[in-house]
């Protein structure tokens, strides 16, 4: 086939949640709601085939194939054409460092634990044989070998330990067991032993996932076969970057992949910490936007308000500095636990490396392993980032601070100097030998998982005054981000990554946009929660209900309910009881202070799940329901500010599946669930007004109904139509009002408050009652794709994007800014605050010259000096184009 010419790049993306219950022929059937919805790319979780039953697709087994369960490849291959035919591209994730360590299903590793290092695939693996004396620990026993040994049965040429089976070397089949177990290239044992002997590189601290050297050519080009394949045919036309700070050189990686892919749109799932820079080096459109997601909640995040939340929560819970009073102090604890437990095999490798360097040196010789070992982990434990990167990277984020720290702990000064060795070859200043290099690469890769198991995984379930900044990329100890602060933000990413992606909830997110913006403002009002806490707390010890078995728990739990509550009406995904009894059961085994996933204590956890199921769970959710209610205005707010500012904000958007509607999610797996569409919502959105009232960014008119679908298990079936042959213009997309059903979608309920002083709702309101948020966001949310879509050099790489400062009383609480001229975003913050201090009274937002339109309420045009109270009567945002040009720009 003749490759694709490059595809322009994606205008914003639709991620999909790729499983055997939403396969290719699911996505396929939702077409033509998320072409009318105004995306230009499907974005699907990974597509190769994975661990059968896998939910996520990360497990990958085989990189050659297309994953059978979801279809396959022809599967893939009718989802692109489909895609096609509406407008829509497909971008991929793709996760390059590691795979399933599961050898029943990997064919790699099943040969190499086969025919050990003399195997052709042993190169594909990040195996240390020499720690293991010759054999790759296979930690799946559930107890100590001794006590499993009848467990373990021959079965021909394999040997099988309940599910799990590994192939037997040749001619070892009819040894007796205990030689046969010897002669073998793996070594059966123990999992605890993983902490302390697993000789391979992990994925983080998971056994099950083992690392791959894609740095090796054959191995790149073994593993990226399929997809580039895919890519050149345009099956596919971009990629997501899986975790690179794993791999062993990002950048020469990167670099590879560009110029195998002909510099395909790519980005990188890169978490940047304050102040971090993406390496400028690096060949791709930048990341895939969790800073993005940071600024835009902590525009959200009342500073005031969230220290007195903090100190709220000292008081009610009162836990110990280190172990959840104090971020730093949290952080600095977990960073240790993590560093002398769950990783204690990497630091033992790292310092194994470290000590034959110091041994060929002589000028190094006589730091004893020890304190190697002891500066490693007091260095690694001091990163702000989660790998640092050379080129003075290195140097900038491994401080002399951070390494006087570290000599501090040493009794002994002379023996600190082993800090300034570490340090030294991490930064290159013992220079860029092999071994020098493989040290740094390490010590980098050990420091990605150490960050993301101590700050992610545990410090952000132990410091919980504001459940909201606990977010992936986030930074708890300071929540709130200024209006200064985010426009420099947007202006940096314009100038420098203008094609980035950009998050507000996705797959790995703790909780979903919407969750976390109810929970945000309680920073506006920390007083009513703390007396809703007491309230809360008083109605379950008068009806005897259990006690929360710490005060830490009962805080984040009722603060989960306050921004979660029974989530989305008519959503059928289990009761809100059960969605949050599992939340919270996980909450407390990743913070790890009272029960964790490897030392279970099973009267703790039943002790919270009762706590939640009579509480947070049980009838103080009334309670609880009553006081979001009366906060449902500033919620209202905070979704439809957020989610505009996603939309027009440079970068590329990336809409996480069900979010175009109002969506409630707490941490996987409740996040990964099927997906439900609702094409009746837009129906109706477009019913209701004729179709002339609509956004005039939603009206496609005169267009032939949408090709048909398979009909997919579980799925009501689309009526068929005629194909329809080649890649049609925006103008050609299928009308709303011309939607199939997809995916069980159903409609969802109004119930949202209307803002008060407002005489008004927007055109997404259900005409007998108050608006309908979902409604709201989902017409917001089509209005703007579509007009990028439409108008794709508004928002691009040549695209501008200046701050609008409003003006008066209220001016704090206007958040706008003009992209390219043309289009202008505004939207409220604080809005609590906001009906505190008297509202927007004389508030006026300086327009640049000409006549803007309000693309939500269609009618109402705006020039000069424009009233905010009156620029918000509708609603608490505006999206407002150009329409007469001043002396500065073309009109729409």
């Amino acid at each position: 086939m003749t490759p694709q010419p490059i595809p322009a790049p994606p205008t914003a993306t639709y991620r999909l949640q790729l499983q055997p219950a939403f396969p290719f022929a699911a996505a396929e059937a939702a077409v033509p709601y998320l072409a009318a919805l105004g995306v230009s790319h499907l974005h699907l979780s990974p597509v190769l085939e994975a661990v059968p039953g896998s939910l996520h697709g990360y497990d990958v087994v085989d990189h050659a194939r297309v994953r059978d369960e979801l279809g396959g490849e022809e599967g893939l291959r009718a989802l692109a054409r489909t895609a096609r035919e509406h407008g829509l591209g497909l971008i991929v994730d793709i996760v390059p460092n590691h795979m399933a360590a599961v050898p029943r299903f990997n064919r790699a590793l099943w040969e190499v634990l086969r025919d050990g290092p003399q195997s052709p695939y042993a190169r594909w693996f990040d195996i240390d044989w020499e720690a293991g004396g010759g054999q790759v620990l296979m930690p799946v026993l559930g107890h100590r070998i001794g006590e499993v040994w009848d467990q373990l049965k021959v079965d021909g040429d394999v040997l099988r330990y309940h599910e799990h089976a590994f192939p037997l070397r040749e001619g070892t089949a009819k040894l007796p067991l205990p030689q046969l177990l010897d002669a073998q290239w793996y070594r059966l044992g123990w999992w605890r032993l993983a902490r302390t002997e697993l000789n391979y590189r992990r994925f983080f601290t998971i056994s099950d996932l083992i690392g791959v050297r894609v740095e090796d050519p054959e191995v790149f080009a073994a593993t990226h076969g399929k997809i580039l394949q895919l890519l050149r045919e345009g099956v596919l036309e971009g990629l997501r970057i899986d975790h690179p700070d794993g791999l062993s050189d990002p950048g020469a990686y990167l670099q590879r992949l560009h110029e195998a892919t002909g510099g395909r749109w790519t980005v990188v799932e890169k978490i940047l910490m304050d102040g971090e820079q993406l390496p400028a080096a690096w060949p791709v459109a930048g990341t895939t936007g969790y800073d993005a997601l940071r600024h835009i909640d902590g525009l959200f995040t009342d500073p005031a308000g969230a220290g007195e939340l903090l100190g709220q929560y000292r008081r009610f819970a009162a836990p110990p500095a280190d172990r959840g009073g104090d971020w730093a102090a949290t952080v600095r604890r977990a960073a240790y636990k993590v560093v002398t437990r769950e990783l204690a095999t990497e630091v033992d490798r790292l310092t194994r490396v470290g000590s034959l360097i110091c041994a060929s040196d002589p000028a190094l010789r006589d730091h004893a392993p020890w304190a190697l070992r002891t500066a490693i982990r007091e260095l690694l434990v001091r990163l702000h980032v989660y790998r640092p990167y050379g080129n003075g990277g290195s140097e900038f984020v491994l401080t002399e601070e951070a390494a006087e720290e570290a000599r501090a702990v040493f009794a002994v000064p002379e023996e600190a100097g082993a800090v300034d060795v570490v340090r030294n070859l991490v930064i290159g200043r013992l220079g860029h030998g092999p071994d020098q290099v493989a040290f740094a690469t390490r010590f980098g890769q050990i420091a990605s998982a150490l960050h993301a198991k101590s700050v992610e995984d545990t410090a952000f379930y132990r410091y919980v005054p504001l459940m909201s900044a606990t977010e992936v990329g986030g930074n708890p100890g300071s929540p709130a981000v200024s209006p200064e602060l985010f426009h420099a933000y947007c202006a940096r990413v314009q100038r420098d990554w203008p094609l980035a992606g950009t998050v507000l909830s996705t797959h790995d997110t703790k909780r979903s946009a919407d969750v976390r913006a109810g929970i945000a403002v309680l920073t506006e009002c920390p007083d009513r929660w703390a007396g809703l806490l007491a309230e809360v707390t008083e109605q379950t010890a008068r009806a005897d209900a259990p006690a929360a078995p710490d005060l830490q728990v009962a805080w984040a739990a009722w603060q989960t309910a306050v921004g979660f509550g029974r989530g989305v009406p008519e959503d059928p995904s289990g009761g809100p009881g059960d969605r949050l009894r599992e939340a919270m059961l996980k909450h407390v085994r990743e913070a790890g202070l009272h029960t964790s996933w490897t030392e279970q204590n099973p009267a703790y956890e039943e002790a919270v799940a009762r706590f939640v199921e009579a509480g947070p769970g049980g009838p103080p959710l009334h309670t609880v329901e009553e006081f979001a209610g009366a906060l449902r205005p500033h919620l209202r707010a905070n979704v439809l500010g957020a989610a505009l500012l996603h939309l027009t904000m440079p970068g590329v958007p990336d809409v996480y599946q069900g979010t175009e509607s109002e969506y409630r999610a707490l941490v996987d797996p409740d996040n990964r669930r099927p997906p439900r569409f609702r094409p009746e919502l837009l129906r109706r959105l477009v019913a209701r007004h004729g179709g002339g009232d609509f956004p005039g960014a939603l009206e496609v008119p005169g267009l032939p109904e949408v090709p048909g679908q398979p009909e997919v298990p579980g799925q009501p079936e689309v009526p068929g139509q005629p194909e329809v042959s080649g890649l049609p213009e925006v103008s050609e997309l299928p009308e709303v009002s011309e939607l199939p059903e997809v995916s069980g979608a159903s409609e969802v309920g109004a119930g949202a408050a209307g803002v008060p002083g407002a005489p008004g709702v927007s055109h997404a309101q259900d005409l007998s009652g108050p608006p309908d948020l979902s409604a709201e966001k989902l017409a917001l949310t089509a209005t703007a794709l579509r007009l990028r879509r439409r108008r794709p050099e508004l928002f691009g790489d040549a695209a501008t994007y200046e701050p609008l400062d409003a003006q008066g009383p209220g001016a704090a609480h206007c958040v706008a800014f003009v992209r390219s001229g043309e289009v202008i975003c505004a939207v409220t913050r604080l809005s609590l605050r906001l009906a505190d201090a008297g509202g927007w009274r004389d508030t006026q937002l300086p327009l640049p010259e000409g006549r803007w339109s309000d693309l939500f309420s269609p009618g109402r045009s705006f020039a000069g000096h424009a009233r905010v109270a009156e620029l918000f009567t509708e609603l608490p945002v505006a999206l407002l184009v150009r329409t007469e040009p001043g002396t500065g720009g073309a009109g729409l």
